[in-house]
């Protein structure tokens, strides 16, 4: 499903991301990616969704070579790759419902086809009831809810969670957690971004540990040990 074969990412001037990454994630797996703040995380996932090219390497995505993927493909693979950022990204003037749908349209999907997917989509978060409130009007809990909806309209095959507790309480990040679980049940790759060592050991799944832009550690069922 998802392959970075020797990848390296050096940024101007001469600050590593990642060195000598090799990757291998299977479909329908639940990985957690953990390290300190700095040590690479990030660079991993922007090279993953294409916000960043290799400077050496090859990223391979559900048998696409994405390394030199060009502009005008990138809407095609973001489509195939749902992502939840820590911070919402919610349009304020847009309803729950728009926002979700809004990922639809710029799509360019049948209307009809939107009136059918939304609602899908919104039932598994468990939102149906918020449908018509507006981003300012959720819980921080709530908005993540609406962000993993949107995240799923296209059906994607991998989900990239990048830190999607961060600004959540206890409860809620565990809601959100329990909410990754089920969609990784349904069959969809689940990589989860985080420093959240108490729920990286909870879930017990696979874990990669990255230190100073490389992976230290790749253990299944494993714990966060930095």
């Amino acid at each position: 499903m998802i392959r970075f074969k020797n990848v390296s990412k050096t940024y101007q001037p001469n600050i590593v991301g990642v060195q000598n990454v090799n990757l291998h994630i299977r479909p329908g797996e639940f990985v957690s990616i953990v390290g300190q703040s700095g040590t690479g995380k990030t660079t991993l996932v922007k090279l993953l969704i294409a916000e960043e090219r290799p400077t050496r390497g090859q990223i391979i995505v559900g048998g696409w070579d994405i390394s030199g993927i060009k502009p005008s493909e990138v809407p095609l693979l973001r489509r195939q790759i749902g992502v939840v950022f820590q911070d919402f990204k919610l349009l304020p003037k847009k309803t729950v419902y728009e926002n979700v749908a809004f990922a639809l349209e710029v799509a360019g999907v049948n209307p009809r086809r939107i009136k059918a997917i939304v609602p899908q989509a919104l039932k598994i978060v468990g939102l149906t009831d918020k449908t018509g409130r507006y981003p300012r009007q959720l819980s921080g809990g709530e908005q993540q809810r609406v962000v993993i909806a949107r995240s799923l309209v296209h059906r994607p095959k991998i989900i990239v969670a990048d830190e999607p507790t961060g600004n959540l309480d206890s409860l809620n990040t565990w809601e959100i957690i329990d909410l990754l679980k089920r969609i990784n049940g349904f069959g969809t790759t689940v990589v989860l971004v985080t420093h959240n060592r108490e729920v990286v050991n909870a879930l017990n799944r696979r874990v990669i540990t990255i230190d100073n832009g490389l992976i230290v550690s790749d253990q299944e069922e494993g714990k966060y040990m930095l």
